[in-house]
């Protein structure tokens, strides 16, 4: 089948590579001339495990290309996903402008298309809005919803840093539409995948996304509050929380339950603002969802807090990104607590492998040039040289290559905020964010 995706960012650029893997010819379309010539050479627009290999080989295979014709890619198509950001106001409402914008150039083409057209919305966005955009296209053509052109939801469940895996492993794929002809068209883009294709209402499928997301938000803020108990009983967390986590019949997932730093990326924070919001426009009152963001706002202080004890001490990051093994800057807890301590006077430098200055692009650019603008200047080359010139290492991401140089260094600081595999040598004064040593631990660290 032949499919065109707007937006090329981590949703978009992945769902390019995998659609074509699966056999389909794919047209990316973007405003960026960047990602444009990025795909067109047959390399990635992000950084992501696997997704640089399957770009390169679908390209090789002429199964992908990209453009910013967006006519010409609505008209080669008969199905276009729409992957655009849909960042928080100011009010944690949704900027939808580039999800429109995008409409407007569906209610311009579709006027000259003479065959059914499937608009799949993957971008996350407020229940009503497919509707929204099938309105508009109504009143600017003559073409009618479900008979002409379909619009339908397909939120994406994919988890930056193992995307590509989670693409071709979800743990169910959902469609909210109603359109038959639609719903088939779409069902043949996912039958291969190893999952339950589920049709829903349009604005059920619109939601799943904010309350999977709120969800993942507070499992995380929950387990942190007990991070925090524990670790004031110097008791071990995570032995509280594995025992937790081995009731699977009420449907938990251990992935969230983990005592740690504070959530953060693209996702969780944008997604739980717009829950509320969506609580408060309609006056409900959700008093537990409205009190996440405080206790993540407290596991934040309470790095800050470790961390000003050595205001006076160089402090190096090891990780910055969102997660391991990815750029994505964007509301990465690493960098906000990066932020501060350089407002607070502290002296900082950052190792991250994944983070190449001149690669930043869109958005991931734009985010860092706000609130670190003079990044370039506080990284260091390599993990070697970030460990011989700091004496307080904060370790933020759970990269191996991080566990492996804290492991080598000796009478230096170590603020563990994702909890390191194996500790580091006794002659080194370790940090737990929330969780202490058992005796064990202790007895070793002591000799």
């Amino acid at each position: 089948m032949k499919i065109s995706v707007f937006g090329l960012g981590y949703v978009g650029c992945v769902s390019l590579g995998c659609l074509a893997r699966n056999g389909h010819q794919v047209i990316g379309v973007d405003v960026d001339q960047t990602k444009i010539d990025q795909i067109n050479q047959g390399r990635a627009t992000i950084v992501e495990r696997d997704i640089s290999g399957i770009i390169a080989e679908q390209s090789e295979q002429g199964r992908i290309r990209a453009t910013s014709d967006y006519r010409e890619a609505i008209l080669d198509t008969d199905i276009s996903i729409v992957a655009v950001g849909t960042p928080s106001t100011a009010k944690g409402h949704l900027n939808l402008r580039y999800i429109f914008n995008v409409a407007d150039h569906f209610a311009e083409v579709l006027r000259e298309k003479n065959s059914f057209h499937v608009i799949a919305v993957r971008s996350t966005v407020m229940p009503g809005t497919c509707d929204k955009i099938a309105t508009l296209i109504e009143q600017r053509t003559d073409k009618l919803r479900n008979v002409d052109f379909a619009v339908v939801s397909n939120p994406e469940f994919l988890r930056e840093g193992s995307a590509v895996r989670d693409y071709f492993n979800p743990p169910l794929t959902l469609l909210g539409s109603q359109s038959e002809q639609a719903t088939l068209m779409m069902r043949s883009l996912y039958d291969a995948l190893p999952a339950e294709i589920i049709v829903t209402e349009i604005q059920i499928a619109e939601l799943m996304k904010y309350v999977n997301n709120t969800f993942h938000a507070l499992k995380i803020s929950f387990a942190n509050e007990v991070g925090n108990i524990c670790s004031a009983m110097g008791l071990d967390s995570h032995a509280v929380m594995d025992i937790f986590c081995k009731d699977t019949q009420l449907n938990i997932s251990k992935y969230y339950f983990k005592p740690g730093f504070a959530y953060g990326g693209s996702c969780l924070p944008k997604d739980l603002k717009g829950l509320q919001m969506l609580a408060h426009d309609m006056y409900v009152s959700v008093p537990v969802i409205n009190s996440i963001h405080l206790t993540n706002d407290i596991q934040m202080q309470r790095a800050i807090g470790t961390l000003m004890q050595y205001v006076h001490r160089r402090i190096g990051f090891l990780g910055l990104g969102f997660k391991a093994g990815t750029d994505d800057l964007r509301n990465s807890p690493a960098v906000a607590l990066a932020e501060s301590l350089l407002g607070k006077g502290c002296s900082l430098m950052i190792y991250d492998r994944n983070i190449n200055m001149s690669k930043l692009t869109g958005t991931n650019k734009a985010f860092i040039d706000q609130h670190i603008p003079h990044l370039s200047q506080l990284l260091a080359t390599s993990g070697r040289q970030l460990i011989e010139s700091c004496d307080v290492l904060v370790v933020c991401t759970p990269e191996a290559e991080f566990a492996d140089l804290v492991s080598s260094v000796n009478n230096k600081v170590v603020v563990d905020l994702v909890r390191l595999p194996k500790l580091p040598n006794p002659s080194n004064e370790y940090i737990g964010i929330n969780w202490s040593l058992t005796p064990v631990e202790a007895e070793v660290q002591t000799y």
